[in-house]
């Protein structure tokens, strides 16, 4: 990792399109301006990290979900007799 000291009003230039500017610094943190091509994703790793979980909770939902109705579909099989094989003549109770 580079780690840089930059002034308030100074840049970065990373590659040849994007530009970072310091915008403020305040004691708990530091204000930054980004100029980058608009085909360049620009995100907060909080924000991404956020949406992975939830996208990892959601699908383990799903899988539980998934896996209650699959129980509950093979309850229901087991409970259900098998019909007749075809050309057998119908059961009486005697």
């Amino acid at each position: 990792m580079l780690v840089l000291s930059r002034k308030v009003g100074e840049k970065l230039l990373i590659g040849d399109d994007i530009v970072v500017t310091i915008i403020d610094s305040r004691g708990d943190g530091v204000r930054i301006g980004i100029d980058a091509p608009r085909s360049m994703k620009v995100h907060r790793a909080e924000v991404i990290e956020a949406v992975r979980e939830a996208n990892r909770e959601a699908t383990d939902a799903d899988d539980a979900a998934e896996q209650r109705l699959r129980d509950l579909l093979s309850r229901r099989d087991a409970d259900t007799p098998e019909p007749p094989a075809p050309g057998t003549p119908p059961a009486t109770d005697a």
